[in-house]
């Protein structure tokens, strides 16, 4: 049997605990369904971003084959603020949790963004880049305190987030 070629892309490959929870959530991040479901499995062909998508069930004492601590967030960059509202839209349409940061420095670039969690607490950013040389420019810890995954700093405004990270000074 033969398959049409695909473009290259991206694959990420997950472990999860809850399949059913975390194809809710990956179906709503990304606006698509899975291509493929079996028992302990699903996988996505995203177009936009070009990414295969893999979540594989797993026990919670069943641990990955990567570095623990190793994952800071991720991503996704869009060409536009308006790639950020559609996307935050798709949140708000799916039930997710969601805030924003807009005309935040970061990473040492201006950026709107909008973040969620996955089922596992993962943070997910979908951003885009406004000014790549800023004359306010910040490091990648400026989001720290959004990256909390305790759910505390949920509800904390971008700009509470910022000062609390120390980048406001």
């Amino acid at each position: 049997m033969t398959t049409a070629a695909t473009a290259s892309r991206v694959q990420l490959a997950l472990n999860v605990t809850d399949l059913e929870a975390s194809i809710a959530f990956y179906s709503a991040m990304f606006g698509v369904e899975p291509a493929k479901r079996r028992p302990g499995y699903a996988n996505f062909a995203v177009a936009e971003p070009p990414l295969k998508l893999v979540l594989i069930e797993t026990s919670e004492d069943t641990p990955g084959a990567g570095a623990a601590g190793a994952l800071n967030h991720l991503g996704v960059e869009v060409s536009s603020v308006e790639g950020v509202a559609a996307a935050r839209d798709r949140f708000a349409a799916a039930g997710l949790a969601a805030f924003d940061e807009n005309d935040t420095t970061c990473c040492y670039a201006l950026q709107d963004k909008v973040w969620v969690h996955d089922p596992a607490g993962a943070p997910w950013e979908v951003y885009t880049v406004k000014d790549e040389n800023p004359a306010d420019a910040r490091p990648a810890t400026a989001s720290l305190e959004v990256l909390d995954i305790s759910g505390e700093k949920a509800s904390a405004t971008a700009e509470d987030a910022c000062c609390a990270s120390g980048c406001c000074a």
